[in-house]
């Protein structure tokens, strides 16, 4: 089923296999991911192709620096027939919610993701709504050296499983996209349905069962806890590092059709994991 997923993904995003397998095992975790690139690199257009390809429902929101934090979790509105108020969900209410540019968005409102993303819940006033399963944000934000961006703040980073680049593709790859566009005569890809919710939440329980060996936990351990012991790190990975290196690496061995985590798993996918929850000491930030 997951090799099906990634076919139909290569289908729309050429060249970027391995780019489409780490965010496969980003969502096979139930994890949230975090693209950061410049404009144009298909980052909305994947997001929107994976929801396709997973039959989930998909919304977006573009992040600017008037929106509101009710403008993404929803509010509560006075409903003057009934004399009473009422829920009216906002956008983060679906299965795969890309937040565009979020860090354009002031402080204030990206914190209103991070109950979201944790929880998988939303709390208005004194109520708390479940979010519908599964529920996996995929963010954008542009190189933090670009004007009119607010960095996200620690707890927020820390809470992405993954933070990734799509990069350029090469010439062949972008000459293949053209060649591609020519022949359906249209800007739109049609993508076909492989799954839906219930049968993801299954995948996703099914990583559950992946084998990992005592020795190769410690071996995660150890690879976070060296990131807190580096006399260059201000701040280390926390413990949700080590298990972001459990939950990705079995999902890894799973998409390659084992039943067991092998030390090339952890390996492969351990700075995607790992990277943007460690916080260098200015002075090396320098460098």
């Amino acid at each position: 089923m997951a090799q099906a997923i990634s076919a139909e993904v290569q289908k729309v995003i050429i060249g970027k296999s391995h780019v489409i397998d780490n965010v496969l095992i980003n969502i096979l975790s139930n994890g949230n991911l975090l693209f950061e690139d410049y404009p144009g690199l298909a980052k909305t257009l994947m997001t929107n192709t994976f929801a396709d390809a997973l039959g989930c429902d998909f919304k977006r929101v573009q992040f600017t620096p008037d929106l509101l934090p009710a403008d993404i979790t929803g509010t509560n509105i006075y409903d003057a027939k009934k004399g009473e108020f009422t829920f009216k969900p906002g956008p983060l209410f679906c299965n795969l919610l890309l937040a565009d540019e979020i860090n354009r968005a002031p402080p204030k409102t990206q914190a209103a993701l991070l109950e979201a993303m944790q929880e998988k819940q939303v709390t208005i006033g004194t109520v708390t709504h479940k979010l519908p399963a599964p529920f996996i944000v995929m963010a954008t934000q542009n190189p933090v050296e670009q004007e009119g961006t607010y960095p996200l703040p620690e707890a927020q980073l820390d809470r992405f499983m993954f933070k990734m680049s799509v990069g350029y593709p090469d010439r062949a790859d972008e000459d293949e996209i053209l060649a591609r566009r020519i022949a359906r005569g249209k800007d739109a890809v049609d993508v076909d349905v492989i799954t839906d919710p219930a049968r993801v939440i299954a995948m996703q329980q099914a990583c559950e069962d992946v084998y990992v060996d005592p020795a190769l936990r410690m071996y995660m351990v150890e690879v976070v806890s060296r990131t807190r012991e580096d006399p260059r790190v201000l701040v280390g990975a926390s413990p949700r590092g080590s298990q972001a290196l459990l939950k990705t690496s079995r999902a890894a061995a799973a998409l390659r059709g084992r039943d067991f985590v092998t030390p090339d798993d952890v390996k492969a996918i351990a700075e995607l994991a790992i990277a943007h929850r460690i916080i260098l000491k200015p002075e090396h930030q320098i460098k």
